[in-house]
């Protein structure tokens, strides 16, 4: 018997096991995908009591890429303030948790040139480490296996595969229809993921590790598509709207949109609760790519079961609230402040906000450690 067949059979063993102790249905992955645990909760591994033990050493901090900055600011969230900054390459835009959460890059697309880098972050020193040559990595995500990273070129209408420790070129997907591709997330069983196309007003469905593109779908307000996040069934996905300033609902296998939900001015990030029944609107409060200072942003709180917003917390005096991640213990909802050079800490009970001042521009910050066997990407998207 091989390697690779003993692996799977033990994957298919555990897939079944994990699916009769939650009376939940068995989920047929792609190969080398970690089995679901939960089919009516992908997001089970996610709790505060699941992190993974190749986290155990990762420092708690805010890792915050500010993009006029070229830096990227460190939070100590226990203490509230900036505690390091060290410089990156030219507009870092996120910081990713790498598949196997050993390594946080720091995605510096380079903006119109040709000098794109990713930047690694050892977890557990909290230190950068040497630059690796990439063409522009706007984002990054990872294939459900682990093999590959997908490098998000998004000036090129492009995503390409490459090597998730060296970064060595291992193929690309055109997505010839898909400008201003830039976020994604997976369906449950890994077979195809959704992208979103920002100055096309649609999005792409997209089988990665078949590498092609299986279609795109114009949404029917669409302006600005920005982020994207798969309910906890796996059945649809939610995609936020800069310009429609909500959030639209789409059914992942008939790829078809259902519903819109009405959020705020300028709808971007998405983030699931700790407990996965809930998920964090970001609104921006404009619906430009840039914009003033103290807009009308704030955060609406999806009901996952309902698909209704239950409530909305306005940021005070205005703010632009715009990717992030929660707490390991779901107290927390860390955003940065994209026009206003701060980062938001929002208490996930009241809506109680904290601002604590950084660099220019910040972006995609990472919140570490996160809960979860394996990252997809993004800011930390958990599996």
């Amino acid at each position: 018997m091989t390697t690779r067949l003993f692996i799977s059979l033990v994957l298919a063993l555990w897939s079944g096991v994990a699916a009769a102790q939650t009376g939940s249905r068995p989920v047929e992955t792609v190969p080398g995908m970690p089995p679901v645990v939960d089919s009516t909760n992908l997001y089970s591994e996610t709790r505060a009591d699941k992190l993974n033990p190749a986290v155990s050493g990762a420092l708690a901090r805010i890792y915050v890429p500010n993009r006029q900055g070229n830096d990227v600011s460190v939070i100590d969230p226990a203490a509230m303030k900036v505690v390091d900054r060290f410089p990156v390459g030219v507009n870092p835009q996120h910081v990713v948790p790498a598949w196997d959460l050993k390594t946080l890059w720091v995605t510096n697309n380079a903006e119109g040139r040709t000098d794109g880098t990713l930047t690694p972050i050892d977890p557990t020193t909290g230190k950068p480490g040497q630059p690796i040559a990439v063409e522009d990595p706007y984002n990054m995500y990872f294939t459900p296996d682990g093999r590959s990273a997908i490098v998000v070129a998004e000036a090129f209408q492009r995503l390409d595969l490459r090597d998730p420790h060296t970064m060595a070129l291992q193929g690309s997907i055109p997505v010839p229809k898909c400008k201003g591709i830039n976020h994604a997330d997976f369906s449950i069983d890994g077979r195809f993921a959704i992208f979103t196309c920002e100055f096309q007003g649609m999005v792409a469905k997209v089988d990665v590790m078949g590498r092609k593109v299986l279609g795109y779908l114009k949404l029917s307000r669409g302006g600005m598509p920005q982020d994207v996040r798969v309910s906890p069934d796996g059945k649809i996905f939610y995609v936020a709207d800069m310009k429609a300033g909500g959030v639209f609902v789409v059914d992942g296998d008939s790829f078809t949109e259902i519903a819109f939900l009405k959020t705020g001015i300028g709808a971007h990030g998405l983030y699931p609760s700790r407990d996965g029944t809930k998920l964090y609107v970001a609104n921006r409060g404009s619906a430009h790519v840039f914009a003033a200072p103290r807009g009308k942003g704030s955060v609406s709180v999806i009901d996952f079961a309902t698909r209704r917003v239950v409530t909305t917390w306005p940021i005070p005096g205005g703010g632009s609230p715009d990717m992030g991640n929660v707490s390991v213990d779901g107290k927390v909802l860390w955003l940065s402040g994209r026009f206003d050079n701060v980062v938001y800490a929002i208490d996930t009970t009241s809506g109680e906000v904290r601002t604590i001042p950084v660099g220019k521009e910040p972006h995609g910050l990472a919140v570490w450690p996160q809960p979860g066997r394996y990252s997809l990407g993004h800011t930390g998207n958990m599996r």
